[in-house]
């Protein structure tokens, strides 16, 4: 099973599948650690006032890869939606090759530099007054040696606490295990108080026992935001090593919940024609935004083409160089309008697939009257509505289903 995520069912069901198309990756800073040389642009101006192409991530100088043909149709495709979003924030991307490496195990400097990007202190990191900095690390001079460009990431991470302080050094080496890699996500969330305050929960995993008493409130913390979920044994199993896939899902969760200066969101007004997408913002100013021709569009669970964008979904919007590069649609038009015959919950048991490889039927277990539980099975609507994060629709998970005649057509994962 994938150890920061259970390898959902949406893998199986292709709803992370990946079209054609990409573009040319960033260089790295040649020590193989996928790092670009490029740097945002420093004058953001507030979300309220500035416009939708004036939101560019790198200098312009080249394109930013969404896309690796080392996802396509393996094991781990299912990580290509959070590794685009990513990738489109300059948080965390591929290496120069064209490939992402989703297996390979990551390390701690790398860890470490992705969270500071994605608290959006990048530009304080890259300045040349953080290159600079003091490290105060016993292994501050192996930093400074083959990490040069990090010495800026590790003084500003240190500066916002993602370092204990009782750490005395960095080890940038080693690799990023479960525990620790969820330890420093909630730390970048600002969690810290929230997690000292829940030292003494109790944690539902079979190996809680192998955590640290004072890290169970971290644990806990990253359970109830929906940042990690356990194994199918119910095991956290927190000293395993933690791959480059597995952290495009954490780092993608914890930044669903900090504020994102890199994107828009709107309602589309319009069909898209001629690779232009006309988007409602919040303050009713409609804006339109050229679809780069490598865009990456994720839409109900799946990577789709612009047609399928339809009029009246609610949308968050990226772009690079003056062009939508990452659109995703975080509400689908309609998908409150349905008119519901039944609404029932329970746990995911099992599922089925049609003969398009999407679900077919879901089985869920039900509590009933009297006490016990029982099986129920529901056929699926062929336009079925996800809402939540669609990796976590796992065995065990509770969801609500809502249907029309006999058929389920909204799936609302808790």
């Amino acid at each position: 099973m994938n150890p920061i995520i259970k390898k959902t069912i949406v893998s199986g069901l292709a709803l992370v599948m990946v079209m054609g198309g990409s573009t040319a990756a960033f260089a790295d800073n040649g020590k193989g650690k996928g790092r670009d040389n490029d740097k945002r642009d420093k004058d953001y101006k507030s979300e309220q006032s500035r416009n939708w192409s004036d939101i560019k991530p790198g200098n312009g100088n080249g394109k930013i890869k969404l896309s690796f043909d080392d996802l396509k149709g393996s094991d781990v495709e299912w990580a290509a939606r959070y590794i685009a979003s990513l990738a489109s924030k300059q948080v965390f991307e591929g290496y120069e090759d064209g490939t992402f490496q989703p297996r390979k195990t990551i390390s701690r400097i790398e860890a470490i530099t992705a969270a500071v990007r994605l608290m959006g202190l990048r530009d304080q990191a890259e300045s040349a007054e953080a290159k600079q900095a003091n490290l105060n690390f016993t292994d501050a001079n192996k930093v400074k040696d083959k990490y040069s460009w990090a010495v800026g990431y590790v003084s500003v991470a240190l500066q916002n606490d993602l370092f204990a302080e009782t750490d005395a050094a960095v080890q940038p080496d080693k690799e990023a295990d479960r525990l620790w890699a969820t330890t420093l996500l909630v730390k970048a969330l600002k969690l810290q108080n929230e997690a000292k305050s829940k030292m003494n929960a109790k944690l539902p995993f079979k190996d809680a026992n192998k955590i640290p008493a004072g890290s169970v409130g971290y644990i806990a913390v990253a359970l109830e935001k929906g940042l990690i979920d356990g194994y199918s044994d119910n095991t956290f199993r927190p000293n395993q090593p933690v791959t480059r896939a597995e952290l495009a899902a954490l780092l993608d969760r914890t930044g669903s919940q900090l504020p994102d200066n890199t994107a828009y969101k709107g309602t589309v007004t319009a069909p898209v024609a001629n690779s232009l997408l006309s988007v409602k913002a919040a303050n009713n100013e409609i804006i339109n935004v050229e679809l780069d021709g490598s865009a990456y569009i994720f839409r109900n669970g799946v990577r789709v083409s612009p047609s399928q964008i339809l009029t009246g979904d609610q949308v968050l919007v990226r772009t690079y160089g003056g062009k939508a590069i990452f659109v995703e649609v975080t509400k689908m038009a309609g998908d409150n309008g349905q008119t519901v015959d039944f609404v029932v919950t329970g746990t995911l048991n099992g599922y089925t697939l049609n003969s398009q490889g999407s679900l077919g039927t879901l089985s869920i277990n039900q509590a009933v009257d009297g006490g016990g539980v029982q099986t129920a099975v529901y056929n699926v609507a062929q336009n079925v509505y996800i809402s939540g994060d669609v990796s976590l629709l796992t065995a065990g998970r509770s969801i609500e289903l809502r249907g029309k005649q006999q058929s389920v057509h909204t799936i609302i994962i808790k």
